[in-house]
């Protein structure tokens, strides 16, 4: 990720050069273009194994979020492996300014989409992935299982909001 103060210069010589006017509209106006709230992406950091660092992506994503912007695209979104329809409703319902509606949605997948990314993690996943009928497949080492309990548990996120 590039720092601050060198995104800021970026971000500042962009703007300069696509600020002036841009032909090419069909009403035959140019139109300036507003680059302003856009950060670079956040990479996937893998660890020497060529496994996903998840410590280091949460790092990341911790950081960006202190960042000053006004809004974001894009995700990590473990949930749209079991919810992608309704996923994407929430992306429809945000473009269409029908805030109410996302704000409830948005709340019944909070529950579970922490239940995938961060307290059962890919067992989690793997295992509503079966339910849902797609095929999660066994946790590789050194994942394991999830216990009967944290089934229950995960069961739970789900069913309490209506999925299951």
């Amino acid at each position: 990720m590039l720092g601050r103060g060198i995104w800021s210069s970026v971000r500042q010589g962009l703007s300069r050069g696509l600020s002036k006017k841009v032909g090419g509209w069909a009403s035959g106006e140019g139109r300036k273009v507003d680059i302003a709230g856009i950060y670079p992406p956040v990479t996937t950091p893998f660890t020497a194994t060529a496994e996903v660092d998840y410590e280091k992506l949460e790092e990341n994503l911790h950081k960006l979020g202190t960042f000053p912007f006004r809004g974001a695209v894009g995700g990590v979104c473990a949930l749209a492996n079991v919810l992608g329809p309704q996923v994407c409703q929430l992306e429809r319902l945000c473009l269409t300014g029908q805030w109410e509606d996302a704000q409830k949605l948005q709340h019944r997948l909070i529950e579970p989409n922490t239940a995938v990314t961060r307290r059962f993690g890919i067992p989690g996943l793997k295992k509503t992935m079966d339910w849902f009928g797609y095929y999660g497949g066994p946790c590789r080492s050194p994942l394991q299982e999830l216990s009967s309990t944290d089934e229950e548990a995960l069961r739970m996120d789900f069913s309490s909001n209506g999925w299951l």
